[in-house]
């Protein structure tokens, strides 16, 4: 019985909820790629500076790594359809305002809002997914997520670069709006998902406010550490002493609250404990490489914000072709493990070499490297959430899927922290290493090199494009060593994911949709309760039938995957 259910939800049914969820989901990918390409010359013209270009980044994965576990909490108490539109309608919204951002003060607070509802996508649209599909029946549709995932990574970089080149950087940020509209109401038409039994809730407000402190001061501290203060000194010890005193506080405070924002029993799962840690690898990779690979090609190959994009299809590339395919083999052969293993050793092979990029290797060896960071991250990021879900308890199905990529979005967060700043450190010691270079190739354009050592000094990013040949070779010189160094950061802790993926217990995958084995569970608990009440009111065939029951339970059990 329990191995049809799952047959019954044809493509028929699944695929017109699907298709509203995936267009939310595009929606959020295609809002933050759009202007991925653009962001060196919206902090150019806003007069920012290599920090104001980090935060304007970690702002929104800041709110996104916060709000997720929340958003997750959310989902296993109130309506997801309702807080799936509320999220769209969140980013959306959020995003558009930063189209008017005067400066980028005003762009890092837009931007930080529209985290809150980047990570309500990224929460919600897991634990849906697991309402109307298998864990073993996902991989047939990983075709429609790579698809969504190509156009909204490649296509967008690359609308981006033209809309920036052709009209200004201010409508990258008005793109997103008409596919949100249509995704509020394919989702409104098409998105029914099962009844929940009601219950009084209670919101972990104090758990939020101590989660969100811990997590903020420690990426304050990461990003302005040695350059606003000394890594030895007050502002450390004030900063790294509230985060670490508010992470105890969190803790203390989720082990004694009802319904806790981050529920730590979830950390006596070794394939939950083990999934989060390669999570927080995958998370560095893709949101820290590729935000910096961006900036490499504008900053370190003079690249336009159009020619930027299409130089990191590769890496799209990758990502696509290995989620679609590892998708189809796990669906068809239900072994997830060896992909997983091969997808840790390449998020190193690809980290480690884009760490030894110059201005001028060859183009090829980093397409090369890209599609292997790209491929890693295409076996890793979606099949973890995958094997946490197939394990967990169905009525934490939200905690323990936003638990993942919470993870996931935090060590993207602190990843382009402190990437950020390492690759800001090693660029101003480099620019001051460089100096006389700099000098004579200034005093060799004349009276045209008045402007270009203005730019310079500044402070603020420079437009490496438009500078003057001998000027542009040194500043790309110095950016690329800058990101390779940074990206040197990542190699340790894909090594460390790498070991985690080692060791996940191999649990093969139900082929029961969380809401089917519900059913199954509130079946099973009515089949033991039954007998098992009869039996104390007799004192005649007690153990044959508590024997009988528990038989039955066990027989129905294992096909439902409760243990994988």
């Amino acid at each position: 019985m329990t191995s049809s259910l799952p047959e019954t939800a044809a493509p028929r049914r699944v695929l017109p909820a699907l298709i509203g969820l995936l267009l939310g989901m595009f929606v959020s990918m295609l809002a933050s790629t759009v202007v991925s390409t653009s962001l060196p010359v919206i902090v150019h013209d806003l007069s920012g500076d290599q920090n104001a270009y980090t935060w304007v980044i970690t702002a929104t994965l800041l709110t996104t790594a916060i709000s997720t576990p929340i958003w997750g909490k959310l989902a296993d108490l109130f309506n997801r359809k309702v807080l799936i539109q509320v999220a769209i309608a969140i980013f959306v919204l959020a995003t558009a305002a930063a189209g008017f951002s005067q400066n980028t003060d005003m762009l890092i607070a837009f931007r930080a809002v529209q985290g809150l509802g980047a990570g309500g996508l990224a929460a919600l649209s897991q634990v849906i997914m697991a309402d109307i599909i298998s864990p073993r029946e996902r991989g047939r549709y990983m075709g429609l997520f790579g698809a969504v995932m190509a156009v909204a990574t490649v296509g967008g970089p690359l609308l981006g670069g033209v809309i920036t080149d052709a009209f200004g950087w201010r409508f990258n940020f008005f793109v997103a709006l008409p596919f949100a509209v249509a995704a509020l109401l394919i989702q409104q038409r098409t998105l029914h998902l099962p009844k929940r039994t009601k219950r009084k809730v209670k919101i972990d407000y104090l758990g939020i406010v101590l989660l969100s402190t811990a997590v903020s001061l420690l990426l304050i501290w990461v990003t302005n550490a040695g350059r606003s203060f000394d890594w030895a000194s007050t502002e450390t010890v004030l900063m790294v002493g509230g985060a670490v005193l508010a992470a105890i506080l969190f803790v203390v405070v989720e082990l004694r609250s009802s319904e806790p924002l981050v529920p730590l029993t979830l950390f006596r799962d070794a394939t939950f404990t083990l999934a989060t840690i390669a999570s927080i690898a995958t998370g560095l990779a893709m949101f820290g490489t590729s935000v910096f690979l961006s900036q490499y090609m504008q900053m370190a190959r003079g690249a336009t914000p159009t020619e930027a994009g299409v130089m990191t299809i590769p890496m799209i590339a990758g990502l696509l072709l290995a989620s679609v395919i590892v998708g189809a083999l796990i669906t068809r052969f239900g072994h997830w493990k060896p992909f997983l293993i091969v997808g840790g050793v390449l998020l190193i092979a690809g980290t480690y070499l884009l760490s030894t990029i110059h201005y001028d290797t060859n183009f090829a060896l980093v397409s090369v490297y890209m599609f292997l960071l790209g491929a890693g991250v295409g076996m890793t990021m979606q099949n973890l959430v995958l094997i946490v879900q197939n394990t967990a308890d169905p009525a934490r199905m939200g905690a323990a899927s936003s638990g993942v990529t919470f993870f996931r979005s935090l060590g993207g967060t602190i990843g382009v922290s402190v990437m950020g700043a390492v690759l800001a450190s090693t660029a101003t010691g480099l620019f001051t290493d460089r100096a006389a270079d700099l000098q004579a190739a200034i005093l060799g354009l004349g009276s045209a090199g008045a402007p270009v050592a203005e730019a310079l000094q500044s402070g603020t990013i420079p437009q490496v494009s438009s500078l003057p040949e001998t000027v542009r070779v040194i500043v790309e010189d110095v950016y690329a060593q800058s990101i390779a160094h940074a990206f040197l950061i990542a190699v340790p802790v894909a090594v460390v994911s790498l070991l985690a993926i080692l060791f996940l217990p191999n649990r093969p995958l139900t082929r029961m949709t969380t809401s089917e084995r519900v059913s199954a569970s509130e079946a099973d608990l009515a089949t033991v309760s039954v007998p098992a009440g009869m039996a104390t009111l007799s004192t005649t065939g007690t153990v044959e039938t508590v024997d009988a029951t528990r038989r039955h339970r066990t027989r129905s059990s294992a096909p439902m995957g409760e243990d994988g």
